[in-house]
């Protein structure tokens, strides 16, 4: 293990098992200013929230990331765009394995989220997928392929069950007190 990869892991360790747990977002979010690869003017991470790579990991404006989420920018890069919600424990992985590989090979791929999508409750983003703007992704649902810009999906996996309206101008600003 080379020093920059080990100083990485313990920087890692450090905020996935001591900072993210602290009820100062004040303190947090410092911290994940000098980490994430980008930390967006009047972005909120709230506590429980672990980050693999930090540096791979660009946060917009004004997005949220609900607590316990899991955000692995392992090997390749994690794009949120502005005003994107995360709900709770929801899962944007990167990497992971070749199920037919007879050495358990890896295999990723970058994940891009665009602007003012929303992402429901424990929905899980797999690599190299790219969401488009104003999507919705439902609570639970495993998203293995791209989403078009404004579509509803949801389900295992995911499947494009609606359409969103296309006129959205809201900017996010969820700050509650000890999350």
């Amino acid at each position: 293990m080379t020093l920059r990869a080990f100083a990485g892991a313990l920087i890692a360790f450090v905020y996935n098992t001591i900072i993210s747990s602290l009820p100062s977002r004040s303190l947090r979010h410092g911290f994940l200013r000098l980490w994430l690869g980008a930390f967006g003017e009047g972005a909120g991470v709230q506590c429980g929230c672990r980050f693999l790579n930090g540096r791979k990991i660009f946060l917009g404006p004004r997005g949220v990331i609900n607590f316990d989420c899991l955000l692995d920018g392992r090997a390749y890069a994690i794009k949120i765009g502005s005003d994107v919600s995360i709900g709770p424990e929801a899962a944007i992985l990167t990497l992971g394995h070749e199920p037919n590989s007879p050495d358990f090979s890896d295999r990723g791929g970058p994940v891009t989220i665009g602007d003012h999508v929303w992402i429901g409750y424990r929905a899980i983003i797999m690599p190299d997928v790219e969401i488009g703007e104003g999507a919705v992704v439902g609570a639970g649902a495993v998203v293995t392929r791209n989403v078009p810009s404004f579509a509803i999906v949801a389900g295992v996996p995911a499947k494009i069950i609606g359409e969103r309206c296309r006129d959205l101008t809201y900017r996010l600003s969820f700050r509650p007190w000890f999350l």
